[in-house]
């Protein structure tokens, strides 16, 4: 399953939730060029690795998807560890931006794709700002990119919409089950 949506709706979260609630659903772990958040730890949230090792991981066709996100920084999904959870048959979830989606289609169009939405655009713009973790140029920039982004929304298999992280996080859980549970 690829999760993907725009800026601030809740995609970490809504991840974490299912990590700590269902420990049979594996999760990627992306790398990633930008600093830490606070609370972030490297190998857990994301693999914190420089652009020197970053260009290594593209090159050497280690990520399945990569992507430079609101101008800034580079993330992508190491392709080894997912590669060897669905060997393992265990269900699988990429939470990804939209360009690393579109990637992951070409790829693995088999799987499946879900849009998480945020209630309204207002509640976005709350979400953003009430992070607290990005200057005011970047949440300019970051809110550009989600227009995009929500724009991308017929793009994806399932839509939905992120107004109770658990609530998100058991519908997401349900289509890995069974992917008929669309709504």
């Amino acid at each position: 399953m690829v999760l993907a949506g725009p800026t601030a709706v809740g995609k970490g979260t809504v991840a974490s939730y299912v990590r700590e609630h269902y420990p049979d659903v594996w999760l990627s772990v992306s790398a990633t060029t930008r600093p830490p958040r606070p609370g972030e730890e490297d190998g857990r949230h994301y693999f914190f690795v420089d652009e020197p090792e970053f260009d290594r991981l593209e090159r050497t066709g280690q990520l399945l998807e990569s992507a430079t996100v609101h101008g800034r920084a580079r993330y992508g999904t190491p392709r080894g560890p997912v590669e060897q959870a669905l060997l393992q048959g265990r269900p699988t979830m990429l939470e990804i931006d939209l360009q690393g989606a579109r990637q992951v289609r070409q790829a693995m169009p088999e799987a499946l794709f879900v849009f998480l939405a945020p209630p309204s655009w207002e509640e976005l713009v709350q979400r953003l700002v009430g992070r607290g973790t990005e200057s005011e140029a970047e949440r300019a920039t970051r809110l550009e990119t989600a227009r995009t982004e929500l724009a991308a929304v017929s793009e994806f298999d399932v839509t939905i919409v992120n107004d109770d992280v658990a609530r998100a996080a058991e519908h997401l859980v349900s289509l890995m089950v069974d992917p008929r549970a669309k709504d």
